[in-house]
């Protein structure tokens, strides 16, 4: 259609172009989704599909810095860029945590650290992100935890304690805590059995 990137930019030197492509180079022709996209970067780790489409989001994030970067070399040089965004490095990109090990089971922000998890409380669920250290202690105090070092964040005995202490609690009173005692935390209704879920057809 003579709209390739050496043909533009010939006829309109000024113009900037960014490609938005699945997989980048030799890549590009071979089908993908956002779904195989994480799947690709272990970010499909069971059964369930993602909570969103982050392949997509991610790359529509990098498309608008894409669009930045272009227009700041067309005001400094005068001549136009192009750049190529692929959703497929947009997960990979979004991944890192979990291939550094943060978001893994032994990571601090993947369960391991008894002040970044989520917990059942009375009438639902409580995601809790106290993971800074005046956080954690803050969390720990309301729990009737007296040692709440960096350290002890991540043994058992502390798990079970803050375990116990949110199953205690309703929403409502942990919501109270939160504003109270300057606790990073969301209550949430009970997660939906997957015994109602209705079975596809």
């Amino acid at each position: 259609m003579g709209l390739g990137w050496k043909v533009l930019h010939q006829q309109y030197p000024s113009l900037s172009l960014v490609s938005l492509v699945g997989a980048p180079g030799p890549l590009a022709e071979i089908p993908g989704h956002d779904l195989t996209y994480q799947a690709e970067v272990d970010l499909v780790p069971g059964m369930d599909l993602p909570a969103s489409l982050f392949a997509d989001m991610g790359g529509a994030m990098m498309a608008s810095e894409a669009v930045l970067k272009a227009t700041l070399v067309q005001r400094t040089s005068g001549k136009g860029s192009f750049h190529e965004v692929a959703l497929s490095d947009a997960a990979a990109w979004l991944a890192l945590p979990r291939h550094w090990g943060m978001t893994m089971p032994k990571g601090a922000v993947g369960g391991a650290h008894a002040g970044y998890k989520i917990y059942p409380c009375k009438n639902g669920r409580v995601a809790v992100a106290a993971l800074e250290p005046h956080f954690a202690k803050s969390l720990c105090n309301a729990a009737g935890i007296e040692k709440s070092d960096v350290k002890s964040l991540f043994s058992k005995s502390t798990h079970e304690a803050i375990a116990a202490f949110l199953l205690s609690k309703t929403r409502q009173q942990l919501d109270k805590l939160a504003a109270d005692k300057d606790i990073p935390l969301m209550t949430l209704p009970k997660a939906p059995s997957t015994a109602s879920q209705p079975k596809p057809q």
